[in-house]
């Protein structure tokens, strides 16, 4: 057994699960915006945006999580979620929410995606060496 085929095959479903933990989340968050579910629409709310905002924040949700979900697209996709979540972390840090619950949830979801895409992407791991 070639134990270095291994552990990259290892490796590349380690980084599957974690980008599409990333993705389904955003999807689900995305989906939830645009169709007005209860939980999503009282979230945005609290953080000061009205329902007039929802539809253009649901797509770009769904638009970065289309994105990050199409391999040749996936870079792009991960620079279009990182803007999106800078911008949860503002308005998180605007209405003076909890540091590691709610202010860093965003960074934590960022985090995990480009973990993932480090994972499994050779050429990002050697320009990071």
């Amino acid at each position: 057994m070639n134990f270095g085929t291994a552990a990259a095959g290892g490796r590349l479903w380690t980084a599957r699960i974690m980008s599409w933990i990333v993705i389904l989340f955003m999807l689900f968050d995305g989906i939830g915006k645009i169709a007005g579910l209860t939980s999503a629409v009282e979230g945005t709310l609290a953080l000061g945006f009205t329902e007039r905002h929802m539809a253009a924040m649901g797509i770009l949700g769904l638009v970065s999580a289309l994105l990050c979900a199409i391999p040749r697209t996936s870079f792009i996709g991960g620079l279009v979620l990182t803007a999106y979540l800078g911008g949860a972390v503002a308005a998180q840090i605007r209405v003076d929410a909890p540091l590691f619950t709610n202010i860093l949830f965003p960074v934590y979801v960022a985090v995990l995606f480009w973990w993932a895409f480090w994972l499994r992407d050779e050429r990002l791991r050697r320009l990071l060496s």
